[in-house]
C-alpha cells in the first residue's frame, strides 16, 4: 500500500511516478511482443533442426551399420578411432529485447586424407564417418536453438511478472492516492472559498455597522 503526504509536491511526486510508470510499461510489453515473436520462430527453427539432426544421425547409423557388416565391429571401429579429430567450438551471445541469446559456431579441421588405412578399408568406411561428421554441425545447431528457447522463456515469464504487477498493482495504486490527493485539494480549497466568502461577509458587515450614520438638515 502506498503511504504518501497529503501536499502538493506529494501530488506531482505521484503524477510523475504515474507516467513513468505507465511508459514503462509500454517498453514492457513492446518487449514481450518481441520476445514472443523471437520465441515462436526459434521453436519452429529447433523443430526444423531437430528433424535434421534425426535425418543425420540415422544416415550415420545406416552408414556405422553397412560399414561394420561388411568390415566387422572391430574393424570399423579402429577405423573410426583413427578418423578422429579435434573441433573447436566458439561460444558468443546476441542481444535480442535484452535476452542475451547464445550463438554457438563449430571449428572443423579441414580433412584432406582419412587417418585410417586406405588400403585394406573400403568406400562404406568414408561414407560412415562423413555422416559422423555431418551430424556434428546440426547437434551444435540443436543445441543453440533450444538453449536460446530455454532464456526466450525465461525472460518473457519475468517480462510477463513485472508487466502484470505494473497493470494490476502499481499503476492503480499510483491512481487511487492521486485521485484520494486531488479529491482532499479540491475539498481543501472549497473550505477555504467558503471560509474567505464568510469573512468577507463579516467584514462588510462590521464594516457597516461601524460607519455613522447620516443626518439630513432641513432648512
Amino acid at each position: 500500500m502506498l503511504r504518501f503526504r497529503p501536499t502538493k509536491i506529494e501530488l506531482v511526486k505521484l503524477q510523475r511516478r504515474l507516467a513513468l510508470s505507465q511508459r514503462v510499461k509500454k517498453i514492457l510489453k513492446d518487449r514481450l511482443a518481441i520476445l514472443t515473436t523471437q520465441f515462436i520462430q526459434t521453436a519452429r527453427r529447433a523443430i526444423t533442426a531437430r528433424q535434421r539432426l534425426a535425418e543425420a544421425i540415422a544416415r550415420a547409423v545406416r552408414a556405422a551399420g553397412t560399414a561394420g557388416g561388411y568390415h566387422g565391429a572391430i574393424a570399423l571401429e579402429r577405423a573410426l578411432v583413427a578418423s578422429e579429430a579435434d573441433v573447436s567450438l566458439t561460444a558468443a551471445t546476441k542481444n535480442v529485447a535484452g535476452a542475451r541469446l547464445p550463438v554457438l559456431e563449430l571449428n572443423l579441421p579441414e580433412v584432406v586424407l582419412p587417418a585410417y588405412d586406405l588400403v585394406h578399408t573400403s568406400s562404406l568406411v568414408d561414407d560412415a564417418a562423413a555422416a559422423g561428421r555431418d551430424a556434428l554441425p546440426a547437434i551444435i545447431v540443436l543445441a543453440q536453438l533450444e538453449r536460446a528457447l530455454e532464456v526466450l522463456g525465461a525472460e518473457i515469464q519475468r517480462t510477463k511478472r513485472i508487466s502484470n504487477a505494473l497493470e494490476h498493482l502499481v499503476v492503480p495504486g499510483l491512481e487511487r492516492a492521486i485521485r484520494s490527493l486531488s479529491m482532499k485539494f479540491e475539498e481543501r480549497d472549497r473550505e477555504e472559498k467558503a471560509r474567505l466568502k464568510h469573512i468577507k461577509v463579516l467584514r462588510a458587515h462590521t464594516e457597516s455597522s461601524e460607519s455613522p450614520g447620516r443626518t439630513d438638515v432641513t432648512q
